[in-house]
Order: C-alpha cells, then sequence, then structure tokens
C-alpha cells in the first residue's frame, strides 16, 4: 500500500517518517513511482480537449444573495424579489442586477447555474473549493485527512507531467506555485483560518501559495455599523518577499547547499528516491523566495490609478488585478477571496461581515454589487486584452445562498437549498442558464446541481477526467471529482 501522501506531519511537508521508509522501500522493490500511478489510472480514459489552462476563483465568502445578483424574481412579492430590478445583458434571454451592468456585457461568455444545492453546514466551505459535501463540527480545523481543493489538485497533477491535459502544456515557470489565494488565508479577517483551500490528505507541499494583507479603511472614515460597512482597501503583498537582512541571495544559495549536503548525510539510497518529493517542496520554497516573476506580479507600483479606478479601489479589485497578473506569469489556479474583516479592522470602530447579511441586505448590496461588477468586468477585459480569456475560466461562486424572504431586519438568512454559481471564459458555453428556481429562488425546480459537480465541471473544462484518482492517506483511490458529474450542456 502506497502511503506517501498525507499523515501525521513530521516533516513540513506531510510525510512521516514511516511513510517514507514504506515508499522507499516500494521505489526499491518495484520501481513503483506516483507518476507510473497515475499514468496507469488515467490509461484508457479519454477525456474531452480541455480548452482552460488556468482558472481564477472570485470567492465570496459569508454567503452571497444571488437572487439578488443572477436569479432574480421580479414577479415574486415585494418581500422576496427585493429592492433591485433586473436588465438585460449581452445574452439573449438573460438578466441579471441592476448594479452588475459591465457584468451584464460579458454574458455572452457566461453561464449560470440556478439550482446548486449545498447538503452541509452554514459557511462551511469545503464543497466550494473541494467539491466534498460533508457536515462539519468545527470549521476550523484543518485535518489532513479532509479530501484536498481543486486548486491542490491542479498544483499536485501539475507536478505528475504524465497526465495529458498538462502533458502537452509548458508548465509554469520554475520559480512559480501552480496555485496561489489571494489576499490572505480564508477566515483570518474574522478570525481562526478555515478548512477549504488547502491540500488536505496530498500534504502540505501542495497548499496554496497565500498572500498577506493589511486591511484598511479610507483616513478619517468615521464609526461605521453594519448597515453601511465602509469598502475595505488595502493590497495583498507577498509573505517574506524580502530576504533578512544582511542575506544576500548568494549566502541563502550556500545555506541552501549546506543543508543539501546535510540531507544526503541522512539518506541511504532507498530513501533518496521516496524523499525526491520533499526536495522538490524545498526546491519550491526557495525559488518562491528569490521569484522576480512573483514580485512583479505583486509589485504595488503597478495599481495604478487608472487599474484603481477600473478595478473599484478596493482588497478585492486590487486582488483581482494581481490574480490577472499570476494567470499571465504562468500560475494555473489563483482565488481571489472577499473575505469579513471585523476581527482585523479596529474594535469597536468597524463592523464588516462580508457576504453575510443577516441585515440590511439591500444597503450593504449597493456597496458590494458595483465593487464585484468592476472587479469581474475588469479582469475579462484584462484577460481579453492580454490574449488569455480563451484559455482562463472565471469562476463566480459563494458557501450557500440567501432566505427567500427578506427578515424583520431588512436582511437575508442562511440558505443552503437552492443558489447560483457563475461560470465564464475558456470551456465554457457563453449565453447559457442550467437549472432553475422555483418562483422564489427558494427551491430547486429543474436539475439540481452539486458542488462536486461543479468540481467536475471545472476539471472537465481543463481537460481532466474528474473520475481521475488520488490516493487518500490510507491509499485508497479518491476521485478528484468526489463523485460529481460534470455539466455536460455548460461546456464549449
Amino acid at each position: 500500500m502506497l502511503t506517501m501522501l498525507g499523515g501525521l506531519r513530521n516533516f513540513c511537508d506531510g510525510i512521516t517518517r514511516r511513510e517514507t521508509l514504506q515508499a522507499g522501500t516500494l521505489g526499491m522493490l518495484g520501481g513503483l513511482s506516483l507518476p507510473s500511478v497515475l499514468r496507469a489510472e488515467s490509461a484508457g480514459s479519454e477525456p474531452r480537449a480541455g480548452k482552460a489552462k488556468s482558472i481564477v476563483v472570485m470567492y465570496l465568502h459569508g454567503g452571497a444573495p444571488t437572487q439578488d445578483m443572477f436569479d432574480m424574481k421580479p414577479q415574486a412579492p415585494v418581500e422576496v424579489r427585493g429592492e433591485f430590478n433586473p436588465i438585460a445583458t449581452s445574452a439573449s434571454g438573460i438578466q441579471i442586477c441592476e448594479h452588475l451592468p459591465r457584468m451584464a456585457k460579458w454574458m455572452h461568455k457566461a453561464a449560470i447555474v440556478r439550482s446548486v444545492v449545498n447538503r452541509s453546514n452554514c459557511h462551511n466551505t469545503m464543497p466550494s473549493f473541494t467539491g466534498w459535501d460533508q457536515f462539519l463540527e468545527d470549521l476550523t480545523i484543518l485535518k489532513d485527512s479532509y479530501p484536498p481543493s481543486v486548486g491542490s489538485v491542479i498544483e499536485y497533477l501539475n507536478q505528475q507531467r504524465g497526465l495529458p491535459a498538462f502533458a502537452t502544456r509548458p508548465a509554469p515557470p520554475a520559480d512559480l506555485p501552480a496555485y496561489a489565494h489571494l489576499p490572505a488565508p480564508l477566515g483570518w479577517g474574522g478570525g481562526p483560518i478555515k478548512a477549504g483551500p488547502y491540500a488536505g490528505f496530498l500534504g502540505k507541499r501542495y497548499d496554496p501559495l497565500e498572500a498577506i494583507c493589511t486591511p484598511t479603511t479610507d483616513p478619517g472614515v468615521p464609526i461605521t455599523v453594519r448597515e453601511d460597512p465602509a469598502l475595505v482597501k488595502g493590497v495583498p503583498r507577498l509573505p517574506d518577499n524580502v530576504l533578512a537582512q544582511g542575506v544576500t541571495i548568494d549566502r541563502l544559495s550556500q545555506r541552501k547547499g549546506l543543508l543539501e549536503q546535510l540531507d544526503q548525510q541522512l539518506r541511504g539510497p532507498a530513501l533518496q528516491t521516496a524523499l525526491s518529493g520533499f526536495d522538490r517542496f524545498q526546491q519550491k520554497a526557495f525559488d518562491v523566495l528569490t521569484s522576480n516573476t512573483l514580485k512583479r506580479a505583486f509589485d504595488p507600483s503597478r495599481i495604478d490609478a487608472t487599474v484603481r479606478e477600473r478595478y473599484g479601489d478596493t482588497l478585492f479589485g486590487n486582488s483581482t488585478f494581481i490574480a490577472a497578473n499570476l494567470i499571465e506569469s504562468g500560475v494555473r489556479f489563483v482565488t481571489v477571496l472577499w473575505d469579513w474583516y471585523n476581527g482585523r479592522l479596529g474594535s469597536g470602530t468597524f463592523q464588516d461581515f462580508g457576504w453575510d447579511t443577516h441585515m440590511w441586505n439591500f444597503q450593504i448590496l449597493k456597496k458590494y454589487l458595483p465593487v464585484v461588477d468592476m472587479s469581474f468586468a475588469s479582469l475579462m477585459e484584462d484577460l481579453d486584452r492580454r490574449g488569455l480569456l480563451d484559455e482562463t475560466l472565471v469562476v463566480v461562486m459563494s458557501d450557500f445562498g440567501r432566505t427567500p424572504r427578506v427578515n424583520k431586519d431588512a436582511g437575508r438568512d442562511h440558505w443552503i437549498h437552492c443558489y447560483s454559481v457563475l461560470l465564464a471564459g475558456a470551456g465554457i458555453r457563453g449565453g447559457t442558464v442550467y437549472g432553475a428556481s422555483d418562483d422564489q429562488a427558494a427551491w430547486v425546480k429543474d436539475r439540481p446541481v452539486s458542488h462536486a459537480d461543479i468540481a467536475a465541471t471545472i476539471y472537465s473544462a481543463m481537460g481532466l477526467d474528474p473520475h481521475l484518482t488520488i490516493p487518500d492517506k490510507l491509499g485508497r483511490p479518491v476521485p478528484i471529482g468526489q463523485y460529481g458529474q460534470p455539466i455536460e450542456d455548460l461546456l464549449a
């Protein structure tokens, strides 16, 4: 049994000493390697020719009210339909919210799934990021038995060059990760970091490169309350992207060389093969630390006044612009997170709960939707201008939806039974609506879709078979698409 992936975290990349010995023994006896396992598993499988080489996920954390965005019900009672009106889009017959006018111009390149169902608990982000739709007792425990996020699977498969979807494409530059997450770890803005974007049983070496940030508001912003949150400002940056004082590149290289010599003394021939993945992890860390490509992608001087105006001059907008830079540089999967920052902007002076609009839903959306509108449209425009739109898939999603009926506080509460996800760009049949909600956007009326189906659709858009398996901690085969089925009607 191959148990090299996951396990107790005795090494920083998730490999335990015992598992290393087991993997080393396998390498000696049979010459078995992980790429050969994957090639064997994918033999005979002929997935579609994927059009998407890269993915950008725009994630609205907290439960965005998609019936006020992409699935409006103008004929419903006022306490259901809300305050906003629908407008026509560039796709015949598709209407979206009046506060998304620039996004409306891109609907001929987009598909809306209006029948997504979440079978887990509220604010559980595992389904969105992984396709794994299970109830979790504690959303802040990052278990190494959890399945990996789609981004981590892409990072993992990218290093296994035997897969057809990646073998014919140039790998990202050596100094770049395949997976990045902006502007900070999920949940950091409001407290503990949450499970979801990470590599789980694949091991920490397939976690995303996570940016950090210092969220702020405009100078002089008065004490705000929940019904009128100020927009969060800031620019994400690389962690430790500047070498420690007095540590030059030459000195860092010398230290790396000494570490390698020490490692060689501690390893037998069997372990050298088994630890090759660990070596790659060390090399990646060294490359990222010294990467001029990454530093240029994150360079704040590139976010000039014109960029800020186009993207909305917010932390989310600036992160979206950097996502475009990362995609252009060769990163395959970038998550742009709109978190809440109630715990990071000064106690008692600022209340920000992201998209968790239990109160004053429409008043908050009048501020938030224009930022999403500018960020999405500017991303699509920049990808198109840079010649990347035909090979980049953009996904807009949230962890769940909001109640059909507006509550006594002018808000919408948690609702997992029906909401929307938007996909646009490469691999997607534009101008498409899949599934339907009932006349109050409360329940699925036609063709329910799980998050596993969304994950499978993303994989298929990249030319990856969602039924391809990867081994969990116990060596059991787990399909990367979590048993979901790709939505063929959406795929171009």
